[in-house]
């Protein structure tokens, strides 16, 4: 297998108009109902060329994760906006900023990031990539 990219990613939530407030509000993703090869509608959220599948806890999509549990996500996105600038943004949405602005390392580099929570629990880190040299 050669991987090339992450086409979407799938989180359980207990309250999908909730979860879709917060990433459309807080995140800028658009929310997009699609139809399942069977005809269900599904919600996702859409963001760059990614998306984020949800499931309702207890009522969610086969094949699943073997043990979907709200919450126990751990997710880093990047934003073209600068974190310093998100700070604000999220004291404005009274988001509890939870750390940062910090340097860590991302999958290509160093980043600074900033961590707070989904309505769910989830650890949400946006981060922008900071330049070598």
């Amino acid at each position: 297998m050669a991987i090339t990219s992450l086409d979407h990613l799938v989180l359980t939530v207990t309250d999908i108009p909730k979860t879709l407030a917060f990433y459309q509000q807080v995140l800028g993703m658009e929310a997009r109902v699609f139809c399942t090869a069977t005809g269900e509608q599904r919600w996702a959220l859409h963001f760059g060329q990614c998306k984020i599948n949800l499931h309702q806890t207890g009522q969610e999509f086969e094949p699943k994760a073997q043990r979907p549990i709200p919450g126990s996500a751990d997710l880093c996105f990047i934003s073209s906006s600068p974190v310093t600038a998100l700070v604000e943004q999220l004291s404005q949405a009274k988001v509890l900023l939870l750390e940062g602005p910090i340097h860590r390392t991302g999958a290509t580099g160093p980043i600074c990031s900033i961590y707070f929570r989904d309505p769910d629990g989830n650890l949400i880190e946006v981060s922008n990539p900071i330049a070598i040299g």
